[in-house]
Parts: C-alpha cells; structure tokens; sequence
C-alpha cells in the first residue's frame, strides 16, 4: 500500500481554488438579491446551497485531500457557505415582511361594515293577514277554532246540508281519500272548506258559540292565475238567541272596515247555500274608487269594473236542518255564518294579480310584506 501524497496541493483543484469559491458565493449571494418572491427565493436556495450545489459539491472534494491541506480548504469553503446561508435567511426575513404587510393591506377588514349581512327574513303574507283576521274576531269576543284537514264526509258534507248527489261531492270537485265502502261509516275526504270546523263546534261547545275558523281547504282545481288546489279559508259562526241577518250585517260592516279603512260598507245579494236559510254573497264598496267610477267614464277602476262592489264571500242564517244535525234546537236558537277565501283577501289589500306567487316560494315575493307580527 502507499504512503498518502503529502505533497497534493488543494488549490491546484479546480473546484478549491479560492477564485472559485469566491465565485460560487457571489453568485448565490445574487441570485437571493435577485428573488423577488418566497418562491422565486426557495428555487435559488435549492440551486445554490442544495447536495448538488457548486458549493455542495466543492465541498465533496475535501474529503480526497492530504490530512494537512483539510483544514485550510474547510475554512475556506466554510466561510463561503456561512455567508451565502446568513445572506439567504436576510432576504428570506425581507421577503416575509413583504408578504405580510401586502396580506394586511389585501385582506384587511373593515370592521365598520353592519356586523349582519344575512338579508332579513319575512313572515309569508297569508300568515300575517289569517292572523290579523283572527285579531278581529278575537278583539269582538269569538274564539278561534281548528279541525282536521281530512275529514269525515259526515262533517265536510252530510252535517252541512249538502246531500249526496250534490255536485260538490264528486271526485271532480273533492279529493277522496277513503271512500264510504272502506269500511267506515262515512268516506274520508280532504275538506273543501273549513265549515266541518263549525260542525265540530257546536258539537263540542257549550252554547251559545262564536268561532272564527281559519284554515287549509281543498278543491281539485288546476293552478292558475286565479286557482289554486290548496288555499286558505276563513269562516264564522254566530250561535245564540235571538241572533238576526242585521247581526250579520253590523259584522260583515265591522270587518271590512277594520281590514280596508273607515267609509267600507258591505251590502249582501240573494243567493243560495245549502247550510244557510236565507243565504247572500256579500259584496264590500270597492276599496281602490270607493264607488265613485259608478257611471263616471272618466275615471274608470280596473278593480272593481267600475261597478263600485266588489265580491268577498258568502254568507247567511244558519240551516236548522245544520242546527238539529248537531243537536241544537232551532226554534230557540238562530245563527249566521260567513266565509270567504283568504288568497282572495290578500290579492284585494295588496293588488296581487297571480295567485302562484304566493305558493312558489320567492323570497321577492315575501320580503316586501316584512317580518309583521
């Protein structure tokens, strides 16, 4: 084996010679003044301070020099490799101090801005207006009552008078969930109106009743403009003695005026309803011309057709065929009972011309009516 070579001289290797180091400390120390970004900055670290660096690599070569010639081409190689890694963590600190101040000017907050920027819900109008109906009744005395929406036929039709080969009985006008041979006694039908609710009343009440019955009906109707499958009724019952169609006159007077302004009359036209004797549509004084385009061609309402009334519902004395099927006496009792459609109402106070509206669920159409309790 031979002796090591004592005389090897480091600076005759290319990559030791102190030119060279000199030039690969220079050029890293450019490249890192050079970066303008972390990343730019990232990619130079790896090229110039990386395992396959220049300095990297000269710094390889020491390990083949005589055990005399180590110590000088480390110190200079080591020199070269502390100034080019404390020039990178200088400009990698510059860089960072850059970024954050450009993320505070950039995704600043403005802590004056509303707090809440969840856009305000809205009570859905027919809501607002069963229960303001209700507030009326409620504020005169009545009682507000409830009932299923499927209901026996017994109470939807038999107890109202309605006999069985009245139209309003086929399945052209009713939804049948159970027909009278299922077993039952009587068939099980969506209610059509809201009137089972008054039957259910005086059977369960002590007399003399007064009940307001707002709720969920069903008529096999196609949606339009005008219809609707599913809408909103409310009705009333009177039941005591005495009671008069001039009772129901001064109600009808009280309502309109308390849901449409002072001045609104009412007036009631014959009319015929099996479950009312004498029975009347009621019409109320046009809320939009007050009556004044009655023959005055210059200034027709659209509203009203410039017939001046404008029709809201039925109404009339209670049947006392309806008194004795729940057991009242009609010679000592009397009643009368109105009713009408509470989309019908919402288009009259707020000029709705489409009935869908209120049924598609917009939140533009619901919003302007506001949260109103």
């Amino acid at each position: 084996m031979s002796a090591p070579n004592k005389s090897y001289d480091p600076v005759e290797v290319e990559a030791l010679k102190p030119e060279e180091i000199e030039r690969m400390r220079n050029e890293a120390l450019a490249a890192f003044a050079a970066a303008d970004s972390l990343d730019a900055l990232h990619e130079a670290k790896v090229a110039h301070t990386g395992p396959t660096s220049p300095l990297a690599l000269a710094n390889r070569e020491i390990g083949a020099l005589p055990p005399h010639a180590k110590a000088e081409a480390g110190k200079r190689v080591g020199q070269a490799r502390g100034a080019v890694n404390k020039a990178l963590a200088a400009r990698q600190a510059e860089l960072e101090a850059e970024r954050d101040a450009r993320v505070l000017v950039e995704e600043a907050v403005d802590v004056t801005l509303p707090y809440d920027r969840v856009p305000a819900g809205a009570r859905h109008p027919l809501t607002t207006l069963s229960e303001r109906i209700e507030d009326v009744f409620v504020a005169m005395g009545y009682e507000v009552a409830e009932g299923p929406e499927a209901e026996a036929e017994w109470f939807n039709f038999d107890a109202l008078n309605i006999g069985p080969d009245h139209p309003a009985r086929t399945e052209h006008d009713t939804f049948f969930v159970q027909g009278a041979d299922g077993g039952a006694q009587s068939g099980v039908v969506l209610r059509t109106h809201t009137s089972p609710v008054q039957i259910r009343s005086l059977l369960q009440r002590e007399l003399p009743v007064y009940v307001i019955c707002p709720g969920r009906v069903y008529r096999t109707d196609e949606l339009d403009a005008t219809h609707t499958p599913v809408f909103h009724q409310v009705e009333l019952l009177a039941v005591d003695e005495g009671l008069t169609m001039a009772d129901l006159k001064g109600t009808l007077d009280h309502m309109v005026q308390s849901l449409f302004g002072e001045g609104m009359k009412t007036r009631l036209r014959p009319n015929f309803f099996p479950f009312t004797e004498p029975s009347a549509e009621m019409d109320m004084v046009c809320y939009v011309c007050r009556g004044e385009s009655v023959g005055n061609p210059d200034r027709p309402c659209r509203t009203c057709s410039s017939e001046g009334w404008i029709e809201l519902g039925g109404c009339g004395m209670v049947n006392p065929r309806v008194l004795t099927a729940c057991g009242v006496d009609p010679e000592k009792y009397s009643g009368f009972a109105f009713g009408f459609g509470i989309e019908r109402m919402l288009m009259f106070r707020h000029h709705v011309e489409d009935m869908r509206d209120m049924v598609e669920g917009d939140v533009r159409f619901t919003r302007p009516f506001g949260m109103e309790i």
